[in-house]
């Protein structure tokens, strides 16, 4: 996939389970073997800014990390050779180095982008998330590919798929 690919909402849910209202990115803008930049449109009507906080809304700092690591879920989906979405799941292993720098609200467009550290059946990721080109967060985190309850056992971690990349899967 050297090649940069754009991803619509329908596209990105063949990729990854979340659905409204945990669906946290809306747009894939740019999809390369090395980087995702993936968009979320931030508006009045987000469930979480009933209460978070009235009069003065403010996207919570944990659903931005969880933003970033959906656009991540997506580029790895989209990496691997046999990942099933019917039978795995990308989940958090580990977060790190997370700095909130700016606050989030109604109207901004979060930019996500997200580079892979690490990859193989535990992923190593780094991501920046911006708004008017201004930093709001940077975070580090680590995710595995888990197996969904009842799908059998595959302890075999999907495999990347072939890309001529420089040996950037450490697994």
């Amino acid at each position: 996939m050297s090649e940069s690919s754009k991803l619509t909402a329908v596209e990105i849910q063949q990729c990854i389970p979340h659905r409204y209202p945990f669906l946290m990115i809306d747009q894939v803008l740019s999809l390369t073997d090395d980087k995702i930049i993936a968009a979320k449109c931030v508006t009045m009507g987000e469930p979480f800014f009933q209460g978070h906080f009235p009069g003065m809304p403010v996207m919570p700092g944990v659903l931005i990390v969880e933003a970033m690591a959906q656009a991540g879920g997506v580029m790895a989906a989209r990496q691997l050779e046999n990942f099933d979405l019917e039978r795995q799941v990308m989940m958090f292993a580990s977060i790190d180095k997370v700095k909130f720098r700016q606050q989030v609200t109604p109207g901004d467009r979060l930019i996500l982008e997200v580079e892979p550290l690490r990859r193989g059946r535990m992923w190593k990721l780094r991501g920046t998330a911006t708004v008017d080109e201004k930093v709001v967060c940077t975070a580090e985190f680590l995710a595995i590919i888990a197996n969904r309850p009842g799908t059998g056992s595959a302890d075999k971690a999907p495999a990347p798929k072939a890309s001529g990349a420089d040996g950037a899967n450490d697994e």
